[in-house]
């Protein structure tokens, strides 16, 4: 069960920095390529009412925590939310085009 106090593992798997602020918090966050942080869902569900912090959950930044994706954004990840760098290498070098087309559809 996930409370505003629950600590959620978000990574940034953007190519750069990315970076928020959720004033209701006095928090200001910057996370560089492949960095690691643990967030509290209630920092999450703020950022996500923010001007442009769904685009940032979304595009930007993985929420490791399947319940935490679906209270916030009312949906069930597509399977291609969770790959690994590793995965993607494998999918373009030993995948399926439908796989790989599945890919560039659904992911981040």
């Amino acid at each position: 069960m996930i409370t505003k106090d629950t600590m959620i593992t978000v990574v940034n798997k953007y190519g750069g920095r990315v970076g928020y602020k959720v004033d209701d918090l006095g928090v200001r966050r910057t996370f560089y390529p492949n960095e690691k942080k643990e967030i509290s869902f209630e920092e999450l569900e703020k950022l996500s009412y923010a001007p442009g912090g769904a685009t940032i959950l979304k595009d930007f930044l993985e929420i490791q925590n399947q319940e935490a994706l679906v209270k916030l954004f009312n949906a069930t990840p597509e399977i291609e939310y969770f790959y690994t760098k590793e995965d993607i290498k494998n999918l373009m070098t030993t995948g399926t085009l439908d796989q790989f087309l599945d890919c560039l559809d659904f992911a981040p």
